[in-house]
Protein backbone atom coordinates (compact mmCIF):
# COMPACT_ATOMS: atom_id res chain seq x y z
CA UNK A 1 0.00 0.00 0.00
CA UNK A 2 3.35 2.49 1.07
CA UNK A 3 4.59 1.43 -2.36
CA UNK A 4 1.37 2.44 -4.27
CA UNK A 5 1.33 5.34 -3.04
CA UNK A 6 4.21 6.97 -2.81
CA UNK A 7 4.38 5.75 -6.63
CA UNK A 8 0.91 7.64 -7.52
CA UNK A 9 2.43 11.10 -5.66
CA UNK A 10 5.89 11.29 -7.59
CA UNK A 11 4.31 10.45 -10.87
CA UNK A 12 2.42 14.85 -10.34
CA UNK A 13 4.67 17.53 -11.01
CA UNK A 14 6.76 18.46 -8.65
CA UNK A 15 5.13 22.32 -8.33
CA UNK A 16 1.54 20.42 -8.29
CA UNK A 17 2.63 17.97 -5.35
CA UNK A 18 3.83 20.57 -3.29
CA UNK A 19 0.68 22.95 -3.83
CA UNK A 20 -1.36 20.13 -2.76
CA UNK A 21 0.27 19.38 0.14
CA UNK A 22 0.52 22.95 1.29
CA UNK A 23 -3.52 22.43 1.34
CA UNK A 24 -4.14 19.40 3.02
CA UNK A 25 -1.76 20.55 6.08
CA UNK A 26 -3.24 23.89 5.71
CA UNK A 27 -6.95 22.39 6.14
CA UNK A 28 -4.87 20.02 8.73
CA UNK A 29 -4.19 22.99 10.69
CA UNK A 30 -7.47 24.76 10.20
CA UNK A 31 -9.48 21.75 11.47
CA UNK A 32 -9.26 22.13 15.83
CA UNK A 33 -12.07 20.08 16.30
CA UNK A 34 -10.18 16.78 16.21
CA UNK A 35 -8.28 16.55 19.63
CA UNK A 36 -6.43 12.95 20.80
CA UNK A 37 -8.99 11.15 22.98
CA UNK A 38 -8.11 10.64 26.94
CA UNK A 39 -8.63 7.52 27.96
CA UNK A 40 -10.96 5.65 31.29
CA UNK A 41 -8.35 4.49 33.97
CA UNK A 42 -8.75 0.64 33.93
CA UNK A 43 -10.25 0.79 37.28
CA UNK A 44 -13.44 3.15 36.41
CA UNK A 45 -16.95 2.26 34.84
CA UNK A 46 -19.08 4.16 32.57
CA UNK A 47 -22.45 3.27 31.08
CA UNK A 48 -24.33 5.80 29.32
CA UNK A 49 -28.32 5.05 29.98
CA UNK A 50 -31.34 6.80 27.73
CA UNK A 51 -34.86 7.87 28.81
CA UNK A 52 -36.32 7.72 24.96
CA UNK A 53 -39.69 10.24 26.22
CA UNK A 54 -37.99 13.21 27.49
CA UNK A 55 -34.30 12.39 25.69
CA UNK A 56 -32.77 12.44 29.03
CA UNK A 57 -29.34 10.65 29.29
CA UNK A 58 -28.80 8.96 32.72
CA UNK A 59 -24.86 7.75 33.81
CA UNK A 60 -23.40 5.13 36.01
CA UNK A 61 -20.03 5.60 37.12
CA UNK A 62 -18.23 3.32 39.64
CA UNK A 63 -14.92 2.26 40.74
CA UNK A 64 -14.41 -1.42 39.40
CA UNK A 65 -12.50 -1.90 42.68
CA UNK A 66 -14.19 -0.71 45.51
CA UNK A 67 -17.36 -1.61 43.72
CA UNK A 68 -18.79 1.87 44.93
CA UNK A 69 -21.12 4.04 42.72
CA UNK A 70 -22.96 7.01 41.53
CA UNK A 71 -25.50 7.96 38.93
CA UNK A 72 -26.17 10.78 37.74
CA UNK A 73 -29.88 12.16 36.47
CA UNK A 74 -31.74 9.15 36.80
CA UNK A 75 -34.97 8.86 35.44
CA UNK A 76 -38.51 7.68 37.70
CA UNK A 77 -39.88 5.65 35.17
CA UNK A 78 -36.33 3.56 34.61
CA UNK A 79 -35.26 3.13 38.61
CA UNK A 80 -36.02 -0.26 38.29
CA UNK A 81 -33.79 -0.73 35.35
CA UNK A 82 -30.74 1.32 37.03
CA UNK A 83 -31.35 -0.62 39.74
CA UNK A 84 -30.68 -3.82 38.29
CA UNK A 85 -27.82 -2.82 36.33
CA UNK A 86 -26.23 -1.71 39.42
CA UNK A 87 -27.38 -5.39 41.36
CA UNK A 88 -25.98 -7.24 38.05
CA UNK A 89 -23.08 -5.78 38.32
CA UNK A 90 -22.50 -6.37 42.00
CA UNK A 91 -22.20 -2.67 42.61
CA UNK A 92 -23.24 -0.60 46.05
CA UNK A 93 -24.67 3.13 45.13
CA UNK A 94 -23.77 5.52 47.27
CA UNK A 95 -25.16 8.89 45.56
CA UNK A 96 -28.16 9.65 43.54
CA UNK A 97 -27.04 12.86 41.79
CA UNK A 98 -29.61 15.42 39.91
CA UNK A 99 -27.45 18.23 38.02
CA UNK A 100 -30.25 20.51 38.14
CA UNK A 101 -34.23 20.47 39.24
CA UNK A 102 -35.55 18.65 35.55
CA UNK A 103 -39.11 20.17 34.16
CA UNK A 104 -38.97 17.32 32.00
CA UNK A 105 -39.09 14.17 33.83
CA UNK A 106 -39.35 13.27 37.44
CA UNK A 107 -36.07 12.24 39.24
CA UNK A 108 -35.91 9.07 39.92
CA UNK A 109 -33.70 9.27 43.12
CA UNK A 110 -36.45 8.72 45.47
CA UNK A 111 -37.78 5.79 44.39
CA UNK A 112 -34.20 4.33 44.14
CA UNK A 113 -33.83 5.50 47.97
CA UNK A 114 -36.20 2.84 48.87
CA UNK A 115 -34.95 0.09 45.90
CA UNK A 116 -31.45 0.52 47.38
CA UNK A 117 -31.47 1.78 51.05
CA UNK A 118 -28.06 3.38 51.78
CA UNK A 119 -28.24 5.60 48.51
CA UNK A 120 -28.14 9.55 49.08
CA UNK A 121 -29.27 12.18 47.14
CA UNK A 122 -27.60 15.18 45.92
CA UNK A 123 -28.25 18.53 44.11
CA UNK A 124 -27.22 22.00 44.06
CA UNK A 125 -27.81 23.80 47.11
CA UNK A 126 -28.90 26.58 45.00
CA UNK A 127 -31.28 24.84 43.10
CA UNK A 128 -33.58 25.43 46.31
CA UNK A 129 -34.75 21.41 45.62
CA UNK A 130 -34.28 19.32 48.62
CA UNK A 131 -31.27 16.19 49.04
CA UNK A 132 -29.85 14.51 51.78
CA UNK A 133 -26.82 16.69 50.26
CA UNK A 134 -26.59 19.81 48.69
CA UNK A 135 -23.54 20.59 46.62
CA UNK A 136 -21.70 23.99 46.41
CA UNK A 137 -19.42 24.67 43.61
CA UNK A 138 -16.14 23.14 44.28
CA UNK A 139 -17.32 20.51 46.35
CA UNK A 140 -16.23 17.21 45.81
CA UNK A 141 -18.41 13.98 45.19
CA UNK A 142 -16.18 10.85 45.93
CA UNK A 143 -16.81 6.85 45.10
CA UNK A 144 -13.55 5.03 45.84
CA UNK A 145 -10.44 6.21 44.62
CA UNK A 146 -12.77 8.43 42.23
CA UNK A 147 -14.22 11.57 42.38
CA UNK A 148 -16.21 14.22 40.82
CA UNK A 149 -15.47 17.69 40.58
CA UNK A 150 -18.79 20.50 41.20
CA UNK A 151 -18.67 23.44 38.34
CA UNK A 152 -21.56 26.03 38.75
CA UNK A 153 -23.16 26.79 35.61
CA UNK A 154 -26.33 28.47 36.13
CA UNK A 155 -28.30 29.36 33.47
CA UNK A 156 -30.41 27.03 31.82
CA UNK A 157 -31.39 26.91 35.40
CA UNK A 158 -30.96 28.43 38.82
CA UNK A 159 -28.88 25.45 39.97
CA UNK A 160 -27.08 23.98 37.52
CA UNK A 161 -24.11 21.71 37.94
CA UNK A 162 -21.96 20.12 35.94
CA UNK A 163 -19.07 17.19 36.56
CA UNK A 164 -15.53 17.62 35.83
CA UNK A 165 -13.84 14.21 35.95
CA UNK A 166 -29.43 24.05 26.22
CA UNK A 167 -32.34 25.28 26.90
CA UNK A 168 -33.99 28.02 28.88
CA UNK A 169 -36.85 27.00 31.61
CA UNK A 170 -38.07 28.41 35.26
CA UNK A 171 -35.26 30.07 36.55
CA UNK A 172 -33.20 30.30 33.55
CA UNK A 173 -30.74 33.21 31.91
CA UNK A 174 -29.54 33.25 28.37
CA UNK A 175 -26.59 35.41 29.49
CA UNK A 176 -25.46 33.79 32.45
CA UNK A 177 -25.64 30.48 30.45
CA UNK A 178 -23.41 31.79 27.76
CA UNK A 179 -21.02 33.37 30.76
CA UNK A 180 -21.18 29.88 32.38
CA UNK A 181 -20.29 27.64 30.15
CA UNK A 182 -17.85 30.40 28.62
CA UNK A 183 -16.14 30.43 31.70
CA UNK A 184 -16.46 27.35 33.05
CA UNK A 185 -16.58 24.45 30.55
CA UNK A 186 -14.53 25.98 27.08
CA UNK A 187 -11.75 27.02 29.66
CA UNK A 188 -11.06 22.79 30.36
CA UNK A 189 -8.31 21.35 28.41
CA UNK A 190 -10.00 20.65 24.41
CA UNK A 191 -9.84 17.18 24.61
CA UNK A 192 -11.88 16.84 27.59
CA UNK A 193 -14.68 14.56 26.96
CA UNK A 194 -18.97 16.69 27.23
CA UNK A 195 -21.40 13.75 27.83
CA UNK A 196 -25.09 16.09 27.86
CA UNK A 197 -27.84 15.52 29.93
CA UNK A 198 -30.72 15.88 27.08
CA UNK A 199 -29.96 15.37 23.32
CA UNK A 200 -32.55 15.41 20.76
CA UNK A 201 -30.78 14.65 17.99
CA UNK A 202 -28.95 11.31 18.63
CA UNK A 203 -25.91 12.66 19.89
CA UNK A 204 -24.16 10.60 22.77
CA UNK A 205 -20.80 13.14 23.15
CA UNK A 206 -18.56 15.79 21.98
CA UNK A 207 -15.58 17.74 23.31
CA UNK A 208 -14.36 20.84 24.46
CA UNK A 209 -12.63 21.55 20.95
CA UNK A 210 -16.24 20.81 19.19
CA UNK A 211 -18.71 22.93 21.06
CA UNK A 212 -15.69 25.78 20.87
CA UNK A 213 -16.09 25.89 17.08
CA UNK A 214 -18.94 23.97 15.68
CA UNK A 215 -21.62 24.96 18.68
CA UNK A 216 -24.47 26.38 16.44
CA UNK A 217 -25.53 29.03 19.53
CA UNK A 218 -22.18 29.32 21.65
CA UNK A 219 -19.67 30.30 19.15
CA UNK A 220 -21.87 33.74 18.43
CA UNK A 221 -21.50 36.79 20.22
CA UNK A 222 -23.36 37.24 23.93
CA UNK A 223 -25.64 39.78 22.54
CA UNK A 224 -26.30 37.34 19.27
CA UNK A 225 -26.66 34.60 21.82
CA UNK A 226 -29.64 36.05 23.89
CA UNK A 227 -31.29 37.21 20.91
CA UNK A 228 -31.16 33.84 19.55
CA UNK A 229 -32.44 31.98 23.10
CA UNK A 230 -35.14 34.98 23.54
CA UNK A 231 -36.79 33.79 20.44
CA UNK A 232 -36.68 30.55 20.38
CA UNK A 233 -40.75 30.27 21.11
CA UNK A 234 -40.47 27.10 22.73
CA UNK A 235 -43.80 25.24 23.84
CA UNK A 236 -44.21 25.25 27.35
CA UNK A 237 -43.17 22.03 29.09
CA UNK A 238 -45.50 18.91 29.23
CA UNK A 239 -43.96 17.94 32.18
CA UNK A 240 -43.40 20.63 33.89
CA UNK A 241 -46.10 21.38 36.86
CA UNK A 242 -46.05 17.82 37.35
CA UNK A 243 -42.09 17.50 37.84
CA UNK A 244 -40.79 20.42 39.23
CA UNK A 245 -43.08 19.98 42.36
CA UNK A 246 -41.97 16.99 42.53
CA UNK A 247 -38.54 17.48 42.06
CA UNK A 248 -37.87 19.92 44.39
CA UNK A 249 -38.74 17.00 47.17
CA UNK A 250 -36.14 15.15 45.05
CA UNK A 251 -38.80 12.61 43.38
CA UNK A 252 -42.54 11.39 43.70
CA UNK A 253 -42.12 9.15 46.38
CA UNK A 254 -41.61 11.78 49.21
CA UNK A 255 -44.61 14.01 47.37
CA UNK A 256 -47.02 11.27 48.11
CA UNK A 257 -45.40 11.07 51.48
CA UNK A 258 -46.13 14.70 52.48
CA UNK A 259 -49.58 14.41 50.68
CA UNK A 260 -50.63 11.62 53.13
CA UNK A 261 -49.37 13.64 56.52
Amino acid sequence: MSNFLCKGLFQQPIKSLFSKSNLIIARYCKNTTLTEPIPFSKDFLFRQMFDPVSCTYTYLLADITGKTAVLIDPVMEWAERDKAVISELGLILKYAINTHMHADHITGTGRLKCLLPGCQSMISRSSGAKADILLNPGDEISFGRHHLRILSTPGHTEGNIHFSSINLYRGGSAEVLYNSVHSQIFTLPSNYRLYPAHDYSGRTVTTVAEEKVLNPRLTKSLDEFVHIMNNLNLPYPKMIDKAVPANKVCGLYEVQDAQKQ
